[in-house]
């Protein structure tokens, strides 16, 4: 069958084969016919662009156009021709099709119409074939292989923390537990409590929820370390901002303070929404254009004063604002849609988490340009952070994009022991059980920071997609494990 044989159409695209014999292989979006002749759409994953199949029913055998429906997957050798329509500049004319596997027009649930995207969740399976999907994981794809390379360039290394663990990086308690145990009848202690030395760990695990902890273990000894991974959060929420199982990108520096770590977050967050811009110019136009649709069916005090892509040239070509959180607490106090109690979360005072709404006044309406937050309380902020000079606040940092408010969250970490274990004490997490973390600060400790950006945040911000469980090709949300 001489499958290796087949040229994409990305490829054809790019260049001129006309005259020449090929062989084209993908899934049909549409076929037109008239008595002399049949246009096929062929798309094969490689471009959001289909090519155009002309299939002449005297080369052609009848049986062989009739099984030609939406969603078939086809095999065609022909000669390339100039085309005589407007779209392409060439065309394919079928001298062979052979039909690869069939899709019964009857039962197969992507016609060639608009289909909602709460119904392309429930056949997440198929979706990946309209050009919405095709496009949303083309960029996926780019920014991914965009993260790697940049930490790459930058010196970086690789390090996969682990999956399973015995801690809980954020403190929140809403984890997956990962246990061998018969559930209907587990082991219990004297106190009636599960044995837990009785399972595969003999301790109690979950599923991570960071690998921050880990992470910065290993910038202790190689300086500049990144994890880019899986982790989880039991948490029972139903909005379109969170997912049970997501990606994270944690890079963590040795020898770094909290404004390096500004510093890289910013040239990161330019880099690889740059490479996108360049590597994916055809699927941005597209998701472009359907966000601006989009936006159209929204309230006009809902919609945004950007566009997709220029929300995109926004963040590449504007230097981030830096404030501190005491700075932004009197913008907010003082702005408009405070004193006019229009925002759902009036800021009264310092100390207030800042909320979605807050952070997107401050970057789309006040500074427009995208805002680093720095300096928070820490009562509101983890055990790790370092503690400031004013006993108040910690080197944290969040940066603040428009649409999306917070992307990025950081922080120089605290390499002071007697700080870290008196932050601890008074969150009342254990120290016994985090020895190892403690250890490094033991044992020749030094200034470090790191942060955390969330992947299906970063890959929203850049389709312009509106809920996150259309960014990750499988989402696992409260009640959904489908696929």
């Amino acid at each position: 069958m001489a499958f290796n044989k087949r040229i994409k159409i990305k490829s054809l695209l790019e260049s001129d084969f006309v005259g020449q014999e090929m062989t084209l292989m993908g899934w049909v979006r549409t076929k037109r016919s008239n008595k002399n002749v049949s246009f096929v759409a062929l798309n094969d994953g490689s471009t959001i662009n289909n090519y155009q199949v002309v299939a002449d029913p005297n080369i052609i055998e009848e049986e062989i156009l009739k099984r030609i429906t939406t969603g078939a997957c086809i095999k065609i050798t022909g000669k390339i021709v100039a085309s005589q329509g407007a779209g392409q500049n060439s065309e394919l004319a079928a001298s062979k099709i052979e039909i690869l596997g069939d899709a019964d027009p009857e039962k197969y649930p992507l016609q060639p119409k608009k289909h909602s995207l709460e119904f392309l969740r429930e056949i997440a399976h198929l979706r990946m074939r309209t050009n919405t999907f095709g496009a949303v994981f083309r960029v996926r794809h780019a920014l991914a292989f965009a993260v790697h390379k940049y930490f790459n360039d930058k010196g970086f290394f690789y390090i996969h923390t682990p999956i399973i663990t015995a801690s809980d990086a954020e403190g929140a308690g809403e984890t997956f537990k990962v246990t061998t145990l018969d559930i209907k009848n587990p082991p219990l202690t004297d106190e009636g409590k599960i044995d837990y030395k009785e399972d595969f760990f003999e301790r109690e695990t979950n599923l991570t929820v960071s690998g921050q902890l880990e992470g910065e273990l290993a910038a202790m000894a190689l300086a500049e370390i990144y994890t880019f991974g899986p982790t989880f959060r039991a948490e029972n929420s139903n909005t379109t901002r969170h997912l049970a199982e997501f990606w994270m990108i944690e890079p963590e520096m040795a020898f770094y303070d909290a404004e390096d770590n500004q510093d890289l977050a910013e040239d990161f967050l330019q880099s690889v929404i740059s490479y996108a811009l360049e590597h994916c110019k055809d699927d941005l136009a597209f998701l472009d254009k359907r966000a601006a649709e989009e936006e159209q069916s929204k309230k006009a005090d809902q919609r945004s004063e950007l566009g997709l892509l220029e929300r995109l040239q926004f963040v590449t070509d504007n230097k981030f604002e830096r404030i501190t959180y005491t700075e932004a607490i009197d913008i907010l106090k003082n702005s408009t849609p405070n004193k006019k109690k229009k925002f759902q979360y009036l800021v009264q005072e310092w100390g207030v988490d800042l909320q979605s709404e807050h952070e997107r006044y401050l970057v789309e309406k006040h500074f427009k340009k995208p805002v680093i937050l720095t300096d928070y309380p820490k009562e509101i902020k983890s055990f790790y952070m370092r503690l400031n000079e004013d006993g108040k606040t910690v080197a944290a940092m969040d940066i603040l994009f428009p649409g999306i408010g917070e992307i990025v969250g950081g922080s120089q970490r605290e390499e002071r022991l007697e700080n870290l274990t008196a932050r601890m004490q008074e969150m009342n997490i254990p120290q016994e059980e985090m020895w190892w973390y403690l250890d490094t600060r033991r044992f020749g400790a030094t200034p470090h920071a790191g942060f955390g950006l969330g992947f299906e945040r970063l890959v929203q911000f850049v389709t312009g997609m509106g809920n996150i469980r259309d960014v990750i090709a499988f989402p696992r949300t409260p009640g959904n494990a489908e696929f």
